[in-house]
């Protein structure tokens, strides 16, 4: 009888990408007996509604999720090294009791977001000897447009290496599904043999910086696949609501 250990990670938008190295590091384990680690990025936001104190979080929720299966079969991709940095920056916090979040205003760019993507991204790149023009795809943590943008066109990127895996504009702000669903974009277009550079963020703060190196077998997945990230953004029967509705139906009036 096999058995099946699951946990659940915390670390604000970065739970997700937190465990990438442990999904990796189960597998590899000499004489382990697990084959297959599956990662799931799921959140919930719990953003006041925007005529409120902290309802500025509410301009970019939304909601989603990416899962990745980490083993030694069927690999589409492989974990070339990583990086990760934290400090007690706190941009993020809720006090005991009250019901919404609230964030630093511009203490959430730098010294929070932007240091820390930054920092993980560069060393990971100094540690593995790499340029940016040695990357073919970027893709940060996206809480909005606005920061993955910039911060990629800071470390060197130019728009087709960053642009194709900038989902925000087409999901909002999936928290710990953010980066994930990027890179998930990313390796449904990706070709054998290129490099993805993810660099995640988690509000407390601290980032993961991620290189993987795609295998031969990405095309085989592709001819299986059909429930794309793009077929999800231009799924043509998707059905808007407005602003008061959203709100009615999160709190499910």
């Amino acid at each position: 009888m096999r058995g099946v250990d699951a946990i659940d990670t915390e670390f604000a938008c970065k739970a997700a990408t937190s465990v990438f190295k442990d999904a990796v590091a189960l597998v590899n384990y000499p004489n382990s007996n697990i084959s297959d680690a599956m990662v799931i990025g799921s959140d919930n936001s719990q953003a006041a509604p925007r005529d409120e104190p902290g309802g500025e979080l509410d301009m970019y929720v939304g909601y989603g999720a990416a899962a990745f299966l980490f083993g030694k079969h069927d690999v589409i991709a492989e974990m070339e090294g990583w990086y990760s940095c934290t400090s007690d920056t706190p941009d993020f916090w809720r006090r005991d009791a009250e019901p919404h979040p609230m964030h630093g205003g511009r203490f959430t760019g730098d010294p929070a977001y932007f240091k820390h993507v930054r920092n993980s991204s560069k060393k990971l790149m100094s540690q593995l000897n790499l340029k940016v023009e040695d990357i073919d795809y970027f893709v940060a943590h996206q809480p909005n447009p606005q920061f993955p943008m910039r911060i990629a066109k800071e470390l060197g990127f130019k728009d087709e290496q960053f642009l194709p895996g900038l989902k925000v504009t087409k999901f909002g702000n999936t928290y710990s599904g953010a980066s994930p669903i990027g890179l998930a974009a990313i390796l449904e277009i990706a070709k054998p043999d290129e490099r993805v550079l993810l660099a995640s963020y988690g509000s407390g703060a601290g980032s993961d910086a991620y290189s993987f190196i795609t295998t031969s077998q990405i095309n085989e997945i592709k001819e299986r696949q059909k429930f794309t990230v793009q077929h999800q953004s231009e799924n043509p029967f998707l059905t808007y609501v407005d602003y008061h509705t959203y709100r009615k139906l999160k709190i499910g009036i």
